[in-house]
């Protein structure tokens, strides 16, 4: 019996071949948070007040200036700001001369629309929609969907990826997401728009999950978590270009569209991408796996491959229970340890996911303006992401997982508590914790990719994405509570960060251990993997005893 990692060690567990297939998914990856992220900038609330277009045939209003006309006609607030959903139903011209106090003069809802300040945005959701006053909630509740969808397509292409393949679905997962993004962009509605987006993010759902399982799939264990933090720089880099082109492109209906333009480039790349060998091998397809593999021994400049591994070789290695065999998402609580780890996994996702949205997506009073704010947000992610890499490497998964959790709790939690006066010191607490939580899912990311074994690996990672858009759907919803308590949302994502990495606490470490094959590779401790592995990096008399006990 052999492990497949003997095997693609034969072919150079990473070669050139693996660096090609990362840049090549990259491409798709980077496409991920300009449509995760898109509603900071869409779905922006420019500044408005009722439209008083309907008093200019009034001769009397001729004299008057924009500023006078205003005091006339809107009321202002007690920051002296005009009031942005109502309006006096009678020009009160007596507020010329005192204007102080306009709180005990009826008022009405604005009868006829809005007038927004377009200095910043050409035009958005809201402004296209007049998604304001009574209607403010429609903005969130249109990013839920959006989530939703992306919670329902991580299960569907968990389900579909296993049965078909990773390259088939990913090639799926590619067109759809392109058709109806674009299609999003011409909505002539509201409902509309929210229809195609629900379908944008059911199918952004595989590329998802899809690239980052198939390239955790080719590379050894030594380099695996250098992938994985590489697959994440690509989000950053996505991060980044967003901020970029929405300050340049700021229609909604062209924003959209140029954000999706990278996902065309990603379907003429497809054709150069390699299906997952393990799947193969998993599912029976040995030939097509050895071809895979010749390809890969080929490209890396190991041209010994087919005279120490033969196609036959392949039918040997430990992979699924039962070759063939059809694993379902039931197949993840069958089992004691397997259900337990599904349980704890998705909690982790949900709480993961809920904190990164509900931080990235509440990017305002900070004293700077959307974009800067949200450069700062996106450009913090970089230096998070390369001292993860480094913990990730020498301290371990979990204790990598539990600090950026709690610490990111610690730095929502401590913006409560901090005076608003201190905006400064209270914008880099808020621009850590964006960081640590950026952070703490780039090791989930990497972390549940290696919990689950191979067979039911695309359904785990179906499942936990499931749980994280659920989570990710739901912080705009929290967000909300804010009309109940200002500070109730950051009290329930900070409450949330802490209590995630508690659990998280509960993962086994898996550094340095084989990716497991099968279900029972789960069922059985993986103590013995950890130390195999680490072990085969020395040649003594010890390790040849404890190979010849692993064997038996």
């Amino acid at each position: 019996m052999m492990k497949f990692e003997s095997v693609l060690a034969e072919t150079d567990g990473f070669g050139r071949y693996q660096i090609a297939l990362t840049i090549l998914l990259v491409f798709p990856r980077i496409t991920l948070p300009c449509h995760f992220l898109l509603y900071n900038f869409i779905g922006a609330i420019p500044s408005h007040h009722c439209a008083i277009t309907s008093l200019d045939d009034d001769w009397i209003f001729e004299n008057l200036t924009q500023e006078q006309r205003l005091t006339v006609s809107i009321p202002k607030q007690e920051d002296g700001a005009f009031a942005s959903c109502h309006m006096f139903p009678e020009p009160q011209f007596h507020l010329l001369n005192n204007s102080t106090n306009t709180t005990a003069l009826p008022v009405v809802q604005c009868p006829h629309g809005w007038e927004y300040d377009n200095s910043t945005f050409k035009s958005t959701l809201v402004t296209e929609f007049n998604l304001v006053c009574q209607t403010k909630g429609l903005t969130k509740a249109s990013i839920s969907i959006f989530f939703a969808g992306v919670m329902f397509g991580s299960v569907i292409y968990g389900i579909l990826s296993d049965k078909y393949g990773r390259k088939t679905m990913l090639l799926v997962s590619y067109v759809t997401s392109l058709v109806f993004s674009t299609a999003s962009a011409f909505s002539t509605g509201f409902i509309m728009f929210t229809v195609f987006r629900f379908l944008t993010g059911f199918n952004l759902a595989g590329i998802s999950i899809i690239t980052l399982v198939l390239c955790i799939e080719w590379v050894d264990i030594e380099h695996r978590t250098f992938i994985g933090v590489i697959g994440s720089i690509a989000w950053t880099l996505g991060n980044l270009m967003l901020a970029g082109i929405a300050y340049m492109v700021t229609d909604w209906r062209m924003l959209i569209i140029t954000v999706t333009t990278p996902l065309g480039l990603a379907v003429v790349t497809w054709w150069w991408i390699p299906e997952s060998a393990r799947w193969l091998i998993v599912s029976g397809k040995i030939d097509r796996a050895y071809g895979y593999l010749q390809r890969c021994a080929s490209v890396n400049g190991r041209q010994d491959f087919t005279a120490r591994i033969k196609p036959e070789t392949l039918s040997t290695v430990v992979t699924a229970d039962k070759q063939g065999h059809n694993y379902t998402y039931l197949d993840l609580i069958k089992t004691p340890r397997l259900r337990r780890l599904t349980l704890l996994t998705g909690f982790a996702w949900y709480g993961v996911a809920s904190t990164y949205y509900g931080i990235s997506l509440n990017i305002t009073g900070f004293g700077l303006s959307l974009h800067l704010t949200y450069f700062i947000y996106a450009a913090i992610e970089l230096p998070a992401k390369i001292l993860v890499y480094f913990s990730l490497k020498r301290l371990g998964r979990r204790p990598s997982q539990v600090g950026t959790l709690v610490l990111t709790g610690v730095c929502i939690i401590s913006n409560i508590i901090l005076p608003k006066d201190y905006w400064t010191f209270r914008t880099v607490i808020a621009v850590l914790g964006k960081g640590l939580s950026e952070a703490s899912f780039t090791s989930v990311f990497l972390y549940t990719t290696e919990l689950y074994p191979t067979a039911v690996r695309q359904n785990g990672m179906g499942y936990t994405s499931f749980m994280a858009r659920l989570g990710a759907s739901i912080s705009p919803l929290i967000m909300l509570l804010e009309e109940v308590w200002l500070l109730l949302p950051q009290v329930v994502f900070g409450t949330l960060a802490v209590c995630t990495g508690l659990v998280a606490s509960l993962f086994p470490e898996t550094n340095h251990a084989r990716l497991p094959e099968t279900i029972a590779d789960i069922e059985q401790t993986r103590k013995r993997s950890i130390c195999l592995t680490m072990l085969e990096q020395s040649e003594t008399p010890l390790k040849m005893e404890i190979n010849e006990d692993y064997a038996s």
